[in-house]
């Protein structure tokens, strides 16, 4: 996607949302925005995770106001990897740009992330810092990106960072049994089936200032190694 013509392309914003009333308003407005500069053809589909805290009510009324904007509501929760799989399901435009309801990627770097699906179908973010200096998290991460290449062969340096931008035939019609954050590694791997060229980009990621993250918690992180064996044994 060059500079010269970024609005060649249909353009597919996907946030999994949960529990973000203090932060969707502002990350709707922003990726309208840096959509609107991108891509005459947008929209903004925010797949929500059966909030109970009256944010799907929200993005429901910011719906009403703008076009643009693509709810899509699921009756019962169903974790991160569900959440995200509707909202992928739901993208209808030939690029799909996935990153967290807190908006943690720059506008800048999201640009110069699409730029680099020219010779690519598949752009993920890494992060230059690290973000969570406690051991614990640190061992966790690199213990799991580890296993990732080891199991599946994926040379991600971090397979759950909170930037993905995807040509949308490379994941259109896969299925996805996950529920955990290990869907990352089960779109990679599936995609990578069908020969995706994977290119990855480095930048700082925003630290959350509001709502907090459920992807730490130790169920979120038991189901996602179950998962994983899941999918091993499976495939």
């Amino acid at each position: 996607m060059s500079a010269a013509s970024p609005k060649r392309y249909g353009i597919s914003f996907v946030f999994p949302m949960f529990n973000e009333r203090e932060n969707i308003e502002e990350t709707i407005r922003r990726a309208s925005s840096l959509a609107s500069q991108l891509s005459d053809d947008y929209e903004i589909v925010v797949a929500d995770d059966a909030s109970t805290d009256g944010s799907g009510d929200l993005v429901d009324r910011l719906a009403e106001a703008d076009k643009h904007v693509k709810p899509v509501r699921l009756k019962n929760n169903t974790k991160f990897g569900g959440a995200l799989n509707a909202g992928l399901k739901s993208a209808s435009k030939e690029v799909v740009v996935y990153t967290d309801s807190d908006f943690p990627a720059k506008e800048d770097d999201i640009k110069n992330a699409l730029e680099m699906l020219e010779g690519a179908d598949i752009v993920t973010a890494y992060s230059l810092v690290i973000k969570d200096a406690s051991l614990k998290r640190i061992i966790m991460s690199k213990v799991y990106n580890f296993l990732v290449h080891i199991l599946f062969g994926l040379k991600i340096r971090d397979i759950n960072s909170g930037l993905k931008i995807y040509r949308r035939s490379m994941i259109e019609g896969i299925e996805l049994g996950s529920r955990s954050p290990f869907i990352d590694v089960e779109i990679f791997a599936e995609a990578s089936k069908r020969g995706a060229r994977i290119k990855q980009y480095g930048l700082i990621f925003e630290l959350r200032t509001k709502g907090s993250s459920t992807i730490s918690r130790m169920g979120v992180v038991a189901r996602t190694f179950w998962d994983m064996l899941r999918y091993k044994i499976s495939r």
